[in-house]
């Protein structure tokens, strides 16, 4: 049975963030709130959590994990980032897209789509997420809650650690959130390419 944590939506109280880092740093997988629905959480280095992930999404080497930051700085360890991706970041983060970029060295392979050794990159705009990682003190690894044959749009917070409850070791719960995905882009193409859409518009491409 996953462990239920009731968190602030906008003053996260940081007796319950502790609790939900330490269970990151004890190789748990942990339910999140962000500003795009509840995410699939975990450290860099847990390689079993991101097997859980894969079999729970049914993803293949292709698929792009994402890495969460808090800032700008932060970005540029992990990704890739030249003049025009940065500009195009800065002016939509922190915010619900998550932009595909070439990963660095400071990223495990198998953290990268195999064929085109990218990753995707995202600063939420939620105050759990960001105290989450302001807590672990760097980045973390996530995964749009996207179950195969599942809606999950319309389901009460309770009803999603109900249905993850076998799969996750943590559900912070922040109450309801509004489960519509990242909008994502393709930042490798020249020009920028959507590949999904979703909260955040695209207006701008």
């Amino acid at each position: 049975m996953s462990e239920i944590l009731y968190v602030h939506p906008q003053d996260p109280q940081p007796r319950v963030i502790r609790q939900a880092v330490r269970l990151l740093q004890n190789h748990g997988l942990l339910a999140y709130p962000t500003d795009s629905g509840y995410a699939l959480g975990w450290t860099l280095g847990n390689k079993e959590a991101q097997e859980r992930v894969s079999r729970l999404r049914q993803t293949d080497k292709q698929h792009n994990y994402t890495v969460i930051c808090r800032d700008l700085s932060e970005i540029s360890r992990y990704a890739q980032v030249d003049n025009v991706a940065y500009r195009l970041i800065k002016s939509h983060t922190p915010g619900p897209y998550t932009f595909i970029l070439p990963g660095t060295r400071e990223l495990p392979r198998r953290l990268l789509n195999e064929k085109r050794k990218s990753v995707g990159i995202r600063i939420p705009d939620h105050a759990v997420a960001l105290a989450l990682l302001d807590e672990l003190g760097e980045a973390m690894m996530s995964s749009s809650l996207l179950l195969p044959g599942r809606e999950l749009r319309h389901k009460e917070p309770w009803e999603l650690a109900e249905l993850l409850d076998k799969h996750v070791d943590g559900f912070l719960d922040a109450g309801p959130c509004e489960m519509e995905p990242t909008t994502v882009i393709d930042l490798l193409e020249d020009p920028p390419v959507v590949i999904r859409t979703g909260k955040g518009p695209v207006d701008f491409l």
